[in-house]
């Protein structure tokens, strides 16, 4: 019985939104600003009596995530806001609560069109996570056991950047940055990030809390839009390269992908993934992926049709 609220969890959600439209759109063709909210919720849970003969791991888990915009636009000035927040964990028996995706990125720009697809910007973003990550690794006796690799706001990268935007359509644009300084912030670094690197964990040495990196040149491409009818693709590709270290390995690449599809107007299924390749955190390339099910709400000002 103790795994029953687990089997009814997700049904309890699906009913809560039942009453409520998944998208609502009221035009506004007299305002300058173009405003979306979304946000949804994915559960995932599995349950095993304990005689089940054919093996499993009971567990509990679930992702939300938020995304708000706030664009203006009139006559050749343009200031586009963006909060993109996501956050997810699962809960197996046997190992506890442990963390599957962690992301909050705010991103403001400042434009002034100076033809029909180029835009001169500054702009300024924040990456960062809300909660600790661990690397889990297997002791002598075969128990794991969690070591510190981050912490709350632990590291956040701020970067400002000032360059060229090129916009052919409103769902792609791509941002092109000579200058790019961006500062990396990494709280409490007295060694505790050794799991990382035991000298300069993110680039930061320890005994510092933060690095600035003067000199350096970002490239940012962002697509947002309906593939086709309840199918929505958002990707979001970043370069970012240090002028005094350059040297093609030292190249930082990071892709944030997620793919919806709405099942009907409650419910939807999302894959989503992210590919980063940064030479201070690791040699190698990292990646995560998650797939789930649940349900999604948003409101916003325009349509997507254009």
């Amino acid at each position: 019985m103790k795994n029953v609220h687990l089997i009814l969890l997700p049904a309890i959600f699906v009913l809560a939104f039942t009453g409520a439209n998944a998208q609502i759109i009221h035009l506004d063709t007299l305002t300058n600003w173009r405003r979306a909210f979304k946000t949804g919720l994915n559960i995932n849970q599995a349950a095993f009596s304990g005689n089940w003969k054919g093996g499993g791991v009971t567990s509990f888990g679930f992702n939300t995530f938020m995304n708000v915009k706030a664009n203006f636009k009139k006559g050749k000035v343009s200031w586009d806001n963006e909060v993109d927040m996501l956050y997810g964990m699962v809960n197996n028996e046997g190992q506890g609560y442990r963390k599957t995706q962690d992301r909050i990125f705010i991103d403001t720009k400042y434009g002034r069109q100076i033809s029909k697809k180029w835009n001169l910007f500054v702009a300024v973003n924040m990456l960062s996570q809300f909660a600790k990550g661990y690397k889990y690794i297997k002791d002598v006796n075969g128990v794991e056991q969690g070591q510190l690799i981050s912490d709350s706001f632990a590291p956040t990268f701020i970067t400002s950047t000032l360059g060229a935007e090129y916009q052919p359509v409103s769902y792609f644009k791509m941002r092109f940055s000579p200058v790019a300084p961006r500062l990396t912030l990494l709280a409490n670094n007295d060694g505790r990030y050794s799991a990382v690197d035991p000298a300069e964990p993110y680039g930061v040495p320890v005994g510092e809390s933060s690095r600035f990196e003067a000199y350096a040149f970002q490239m940012m491409a962002d697509f947002d839009k309906d593939l086709a009818t309840n199918l929505h693709l958002k990707c979001r590709y970043v370069l970012f390269a240090n002028y005094r270290t350059f040297e093609m390995n030292k190249v930082d690449h990071r892709v944030d992908l997620n793919l919806t599809a709405s099942v009907n107007k409650f419910i939807n299924v999302s894959i989503g993934g992210i590919f980063l390749y940064d030479f201070d955190q690791d040699a190698s390339p990292q990646y995560s992926q998650a797939f789930s099910l649940g349900v999604a709400y948003s409101i916003q000002n325009y349509s997507d049709k254009e």
